[in-house]
């Protein structure tokens, strides 16, 4: 197969030269209103190609080959005492897998535990390219199911208002559950 940013043969999606090259993950933070810190590892603007491939077949290779660069070394970096659960912004699979949940997959480490099937949308309104106002007047709606873990990280592929983590945020403390922080891949407030 050929690599689909370099176009060179190789054995995966993206051949390691281009994964060295330009998916180098770095660390950016920002910080939500109610005080919760997002991480991201991408630029938006520097990814958004890839991140579109989610709608399509080829997406379930790029999303893992993502997760593996940035979310699994991530958790294998990430040292702690505490035990955490990470559970996945809307993991229901559409096109045949769910990006959320590859993300979220990735993180299993000696302290990190993922849960799936856990955080789910009643709403099926897409915000893709819609103003904060539209955000807030068109909630997710997110359904929780219980599950015994207080600690959580929060998991989604892309950042832009805020607003979804920060529903989804509420709908965990309402359940007395403490999210430590949210983990995205991108983020779209972080210019070149």
């Amino acid at each position: 197969m050929k690599c689909i940013l370099c176009e060179k043969y190789s054995l995966t999606h993206i051949c390691k030269d281009c994964q060295t090259n330009f998916l180098t993950p770095s660390i950016y933070k920002r910080t939500l209103s109610n005080g919760i810190t997002v991480i991201s590892f991408y630029r938006y603007s520097e990814n958004k190609e890839l991140l579109f491939t989610k709608h399509t077949d080829i997406g379930f290779y790029v999303y893992n080959i993502l997760a593996k660069l940035s979310f699994e070394k991530f958790a294998q970096e990430f040292h702690t005492k505490e035990k955490y659960v990470s559970i996945a912004i809307d993991d229901n699979p559409r096109s045949g897998y769910s990006h959320t949940a590859i993300l979220n997959h990735t993180l299993k480490s000696y302290n990190i535990m993922p849960l799936h099937n856990k955080l789910r949308a009643q709403s099926s309104i897409s915000y893709s390219g819609k103003t904060r106002a539209f955000r807030e007047q068109n909630p997710r709606n997110f359904h929780l199911k219980n599950f015994k873990n207080k600690n959580v990280i929060l998991v989604d592929d892309i950042i832009t208002t805020g607003t979804t983590l920060r529903e989804a945020i509420k709908i965990l403390e309402e359940k007395e559950k403490e999210v430590a922080f949210c983990l995205t891949l991108c983020d779209v407030s972080i210019s070149v």
